[in-house]
């Protein structure tokens, strides 16, 4: 598969997320949860569900987006661990969770799924957020 003008963001992404910008192969969606630094990276291709369904070409891009995104992700943010899952249980559209984690943090050490209702970002604060990414997605080529 290839990129598609086609492609759609599933509903459920786009009321929870805000955008970033986009890569060569996805988009770069913030989560609207204050609580953690968390990015999702969405391959903007039409029907894709799973990496296995990725070209090989598209599995390294991939790979090597989310590797830089994680990679900025903790230096930016200081974090103790990185967490990085596609899970889609609940959204079947493929997408990378990449989430700085604390120890210490309102989930520590589980999972953050359902540990609390999320904490929307106020505009202000989305304006740093923003500023404190713009580093990080240039490195992997988001426009």
């Amino acid at each position: 598969m290839t990129q598609d003008q086609e492609f759609h963001l599933h509903e459920r992404l786009a009321a929870d997320t805000v955008s970033l910008g986009r890569s060569s192969l996805c988009e770069i969606r913030l989560m609207n949860d204050r609580t953690w630094p968390w990015v999702l990276l969405v391959p903007a291709l039409v029907g894709i569900r799973e990496i296995y369904e990725l070209s090989a070409e598209q599995q390294h891009q991939l790979m090597r987006e989310s590797s830089a995104l994680s990679r900025g992700m903790m230096l930016a943010f200081g974090g103790d661990k990185m967490n990085v899952a596609a899970l889609g249980n609940m959204v079947p559209q493929l997408h990378l969770h990449h989430i700085v984690r604390f120890e210490g943090d309102p989930a520590w050490p589980g999972p953050v799924w359902g540990k609390q209702p999320p904490v929307p970002y106020e505009e202000c604060e989305l304006a740093e957020v923003r500023r404190a990414f713009a580093a990080v997605l240039s490195e992997i080529g988001a426009s």
